[in-house]
């Protein structure tokens, strides 16, 4: 008995010995492709090869969410097709029906038709008058469609004019759905980056803790990093969910002036406001990508005030002050280098 105990023993030793030694030496992965009409950047150490799973899954959340994906769900709820809402769909529309309530409808989903008249959606551009805005805006408004409940789910609107876009949400679900299949997997160290939004956990090749940059915000795309932030004095359960949102690159001319891309669903025109890029650090990437979002809608002080009361956020500000000069500030807990 006494024998059988050792053996059992030196096999548990050996057996996590290994676990060890494979952890340290599985090569890092790296895969890249396009989704929901961007890019995807993906870093991960692991003996075995789940690209194909990650994939898979991507495509599952393109398929949901996506309106650059005829056949979505989403897209097929906008031509007013019958369609069930399947259970990616439902939680993605549940957590931007909070964030719009949180942020008083400065994040709204229906905002759709009106990007897509200023020229930033996923149909071609009318000419952006005011007659043409206030034609639009009495369908606009995250309280004028609901879940509806049942053997068929799905989403009820009061006008069937109404249209939903989940882009400033999806591609930071789309991170949290990649970051869940590593994480099934034991995955302990990554990098999952979708249109500039961020899951990351563990440490880089070099095996120190990633280190991520946030672009200074400029039209000549540069790619300068205003500063660099440390993953891991940012995480929420060992993950680091970060997005970032700005109007200093995807922007229209019109007339000689130049719009940003980010669309008050209030006004239905393009902020005007101090605000250059809101990074967010949030316990899902989904949920930062959407409050990112709304920082840009809010503006600077709005964005701040609302940093104080929700102690789940921690973000990096960078505006513009009253002599046009950058400054930027940061929540307190947030390490910037």
């Amino acid at each position: 008995m006494k024998a059988l105990k050792i053996l059992f023993l030196l096999l548990l030793i050996g057996g996590t010995a290994w676990i060890l030694i494979d952890a340290n030496t599985a090569p890092y992965r790296k895969m890249e492709g396009k989704i929901f009409g961007t890019y995807y950047h993906i870093t991960y150490q692991s003996s075995s090869n789940y690209d194909q799973e990650i994939l898979n899954r991507l495509n599952q959340v393109d398929a949901s969410l996506s309106a650059f994906n005829p056949q979505s769900t989403v897209s097929k709820l906008n031509r007013n097709e019958p369609v069930k809402a399947d259970q990616m769909f439902s939680d993605v529309f549940n957590l931007a029906m909070q964030v719009s309530k949180a942020t008083d409808g400065a994040f709204d989903i229906t905002v759709a038709p009106l990007v897509n008249l200023w020229g930033f959606g996923f149909k071609h551009s009318d000419e952006a008058t005011q007659a043409r805005i206030d034609s639009i805006l009495p369908f606009i408004g995250y309280k004028k469609c609901s879940m509806v409940k049942g053997q068929q789910s799905t989403v009820k609107k009061s006008d069937p004019r109404i249209m939903l876009d989940f882009s400033a949400i999806a591609k930071g679900y789309g991170c949290d759905q990649a970051a869940a299949v590593l994480v099934k997997h034991g995955i302990d160290n990554y990098l999952i980056e979708i249109g500039g939004e961020i899951c990351a956990r563990g440490l880089n090749p070099d095996h120190q803790p990633w280190t991520i940059g946030i672009t200074k915000p400029d039209t000549a795309q540069t790619q300068q990093l205003q500063a660099t932030l440390n993953s891991q004095s940012s995480m929420t359960n060992g993950q680091l969910n970060m997005a970032t949102s700005g109007n200093y690159r995807n922007y229209s001319v019109k007339d000689g002036k130049r719009y940003a891309h980010t669309i008050d669903p209030h006004t239905g025109r393009p902020v005007q406001h101090s605000l250059l890029s809101a990074t967010v650090i949030a316990p899902t990437c989904a949920m930062a990508d959407a409050y990112a979002t709304a920082f840009m809608v809010m503006g600077l002080e709005k964005a701040k005030a609302l940093l104080v009361t929700d102690t789940r956020l921690k973000a990096y500000l960078i505006y513009s002050d009253s002599h046009n000069i950058m400054q930027e500030w940061h929540s307190q807990k947030l390490k910037i280098e």
